[in-house]
């Protein structure tokens, strides 16, 4: 069976970070839904203006592209995927079974980590915008995220298999 797990969560809780790292360490491909996105998405949210799902179908077609197109049995994408349009899209569109791991990690925590990355398109002002859109499926596994890196990877393997 072909999968797809998607490390998601808000800005600044550590997706690409945690992603790469379970990728890296199971020998799984690796992508980065960030480089999908349009340069008028990024600088719509530079500016500090949230996305509608409008602008987020050429992001998610992207990506759908990419997974469908990859032979490897299971894939990595680290995507926010805060709503059920971008959810669904990844269901129906990476011709794989998905599975979500919502990364949790405190507010101020995610406002800190957001602030120490200056050259990153996503201000912190976008923060609140994104718990608002926020809307974690049903069958996501939970990790908090606010730990060292290993940990969160060790966890997320351990729900995976128990998942299977």
């Amino acid at each position: 069976m072909r999968e797809l797990i998607i490390i998601m969560g808000v800005a600044g809780s550590g997706k690409t970070s945690i992603a790469s790292a379970l990728a890296g360490q199971m020998g799984w491909p690796f992508i980065e839904a960030d480089e999908h996105h349009s340069a008028a998405n990024k600088t719509k949210m530079a500016a500090g203006t949230p996305l509608t799902d409008e602008d987020r179908e050429s992001w998610v077609d992207s990506m759908c592209r990419m997974a469908a197109a990859m032979p490897e049995s299971r894939i990595v994408l680290a995507c926010s995927a805060l709503t059920p349009y971008v959810q669904a899209g990844l269901r129906e569109g990476s011709g794989r079974r998905c599975h979500f791991v919502m990364l949790d990690v405190p507010r101020d925590e995610l406002a800190r980590r957001i602030t120490a990355r200056p050259d990153h398109f996503m201000p912190v002002s976008l923060l609140d915008s994104q718990f608002a859109s926020l809307q974690v499926p049903e069958d996501a596994v939970r990790i908090q995220a606010d730990r060292p890196v290993p940990q969160i990877v060790a966890d997320i393997l351990s729900a995976l298999e128990a998942a299977a």
